[in-house]
């Protein structure tokens, strides 16, 4: 029997990512998701002591569309998720699976040395790493 070498975060994550201030209005939000289609953003921390956040178009779907709220009129930190669950670029896509499962999550900042240096979700999991096999 052939060991199974372990895929980590980092060989699936996706580097390619964008940032956004959490005092942007969620139309400015939507409009740089169009223009480099993407469904999340990162929310800058405001300062040193601050956590990232992360909005989805699942928040702006709930939060503003559901809710008949003008998305001009409503800024990214009172729809983000902040803080977020971020995971490490070193840890095992089984465990990752496993923690998205567990809180429910589809997509997560990645975090080296308090930085975010990517983004991973389930379906960089599967494609990046169980079509390895």
């Amino acid at each position: 029997m052939s060991e199974r070498s372990i895929v980590r975060v980092r060989d699936v994550m996706t580097t390619r990512f964008e940032t956004v201030d959490g005092m942007v209005t969620v139309s400015e939000a939507l409009a740089l998701m169009c223009k480099v289609n993407a469904e999340c953003l990162i929310v800058n921390k405001r300062h040193e002591d601050d956590e990232y956040g992360m909005l989805l178009v699942s928040d702006i779907a709930r939060h503003v569309l559901g809710q008949d709220r003008a998305p001009e009129r409503v800024n990214v930190y009172e729809v983000t998720a902040k803080p977020v669950i971020s995971v490490d670029p070193q840890m095992d896509i089984r465990y990752c699976a496993r923690l998205f499962t567990r809180f429910d999550l589809t997509r997560a900042p990645v975090i080296e040395n308090g930085k975010v240096i990517g983004i991973v979700s389930f379906t960089d999991m599967v494609l990046g790493g169980l079509c390895r096999f």
